[in-house]
């Protein structure tokens, strides 16, 4: 998926730096992916370690992060993604409210596509109330089709606006793939919470940082996915169709800096690693002071191109060159 702050194209260089601190051999570690996002980074790691702890306070990524973090056993969905691909068309909540053709004129999704995606939605909940599915499955099903709706989105990236016209992946059918997971030996474990409040019941080796660092609210931007995967009804807002959504402090200049070393506070973990970007509402020096009350601090940084809508109508993509911060705190233990 494309998704804003994604630290899929500096995977690599993350696994470097944590084993340069942690070590190579990583298999008896607990690793913490407290804002996991579309969960690229503990994907990365689940292989490695003996435990992952997932979490996000976005229910769209709970679902992904509890299929690819929390499924760990093989699961067989051929019949189920091939009778999901066959439903007749349902003119349900996302095409009567975000699609071509719908009630409500958003152009999100083409109206075939719309409508295709109420159809699988509402089986997949239908299996899962009555039994007939599990909750590995489900999640799985979930996932899938969560992912294969992005790819037919029209929009530029993030669902904050949706496109005047249908870009050509728009008009291209949605196609159900399969989520594919990893299956480890590991047992791990998947949140939906506030972070502030989950680090206070959770403890471990290696805790990674990737929260939001500007203004820019993910409840908002994929507020589209939050209602594919929760599958409430409720009174859109404006133009775009907004739905209500719980703001995180770390994208209020106000509030980041009090909640972030309440974060930094609370961690029972011996090593913690922030990514940050030269962007960020909190400059460089002022996460250093903060992070130096705690324990052991270094820096380490990566100039990198990272790609952004353009403002323009034909939303063409640009190259951005931008700095990725590496703070890293190994804590003074009590």
């Amino acid at each position: 998926m494309n998704y804003i702050g994604s630290k899929y194209k500096l995977s690599s260089w993350l696994l470097k730096s944590i084993k340069h601190v942690c070590g190579n051999d990583l298999s008896s570690l607990v690793f913490c992916d407290l804002f996991a996002g579309t969960g690229s980074v503990g994907r990365s790691f689940k292989p490695m370690v003996q435990t992952v702890i997932a979490n996000d306070l976005e229910f769209y990524s709970y679902v992904l992060n509890r299929n690819y973090i929390g499924n760990n056993e093989s699961i067989d969905a051929s019949a189920y993604i091939e009778e999901l691909e066959s439903l007749p068309p349902e003119d349900g909540f996302i095409y009567n409210t975000y699609s071509e053709g719908g009630a409500s004129g958003r152009l999100y999704f083409s109206a075939e596509n719309g409508r295709k995606i109420d159809a699988i939605r509402s089986q997949i909940e239908a299996w899962f109330s009555q039994g007939k599915i599990d909750e590995d499955l489900y999640f799985f099903l979930l996932t899938s089709l969560l992912e294969s709706a992005d790819k037919v989105a029209n929009t530029a990236s993030v669902y904050g606006a949706y496109l005047k016209k249908l870009k050509k992946s728009a008009q291209k059918p949605l196609t159900l793939k399969p989520a594919d997971f990893e299956i480890t030996s590991g047992n791990h474990s998947v949140y939906n919470q506030n972070s502030n409040e989950l680090i206070k019941q959770i403890s471990g080796d290696i805790l990674y940082l990737d929260p939001p660092y500007n203004s820019r609210q993910y409840g908002a931007n994929y507020h589209v996915l939050n209602t594919i995967a929760k599958k409430d009804t409720f009174v859109p807002k404006g133009k775009t169709g907004l739905r209500a959504y719980t703001k995180s402090a770390f994208c209020s200049k106000l509030e980041v800096e009090n909640s972030f070393e309440e974060l930094i506070a609370k961690a029972r973990f011996k090593t913690l690693f922030l990514s940050y970007n030269n962007e960020g509402l909190m400059p460089a020096a002022t996460v250093k002071e903060i992070m130096q009350r705690y324990g052991k601090y270094d820096l380490v940084t990566k100039e990198y191109q990272r790609f952004k809508a353009d403002k323009s109508e034909n939303r063409n993509h640009k190259a951005n060159a931008t700095t990725e911060y590496l703070h890293i705190l190994e804590k003074h233990q009590k």
